[in-house]
């Protein structure tokens, strides 16, 4: 066995659904590398690129947030949003960015949500960016 099933998923739609050799996701805790056998585990995923190696291609994603299931032959990302190189727009990513800085540049007091939502804002935007120009693999 020397491949695995992956499928990413959000509410929306089914982003990727491949027999892949290898998976890198940023957990919680950090990266986790993840191959053809690992043991069953669940943990959430930070705001980050995802790497997936198959048929000796690297293809980076981006994943806002959600869980990695691994089990013996399968690996489900249950993210929050989750797309690939070519479905994001970099302009539209670029101007993100540079919103939520000026959000978390300005911040006051009264305006602690506002913060939390700029700095996830941020996380995202660079996360597309990273994906978009390839900068996301490990």
């Amino acid at each position: 066995m020397n491949t695995f099933l992956l499928e990413i998923v959000t509410p929306e739609h089914l982003v990727y659904s491949k027999q892949v050799t290898s998976l890198t996701v940023r957990g919680v805790d950090g990266e986790l590398g993840i191959l053809p056998g690992h043991i069953p585990l669940v943990t959430p995923l930070q705001v980050a690129p995802l790497t997936v190696k198959s048929d000796g291609v690297t293809t980076t994603i981006a994943v806002h947030g959600g869980f990695v299931e691994v089990h013996k032959d399968k690996v489900t990302v249950l993210a929050e949003s989750a797309e690939l190189p070519k479905d994001i727009d970099v302009e539209r990513a670029e101007a993100a960015r540079e919103r939520a800085q000026r959000r978390l540049q300005t911040r006051s007091k009264q305006d602690e949500i506002d913060h939390r939502r700029a700095e996830l804002a941020l996380q995202r935007a660079v996360t597309r960016i990273k994906v978009s120009t390839g900068k996301g693999q490990q």
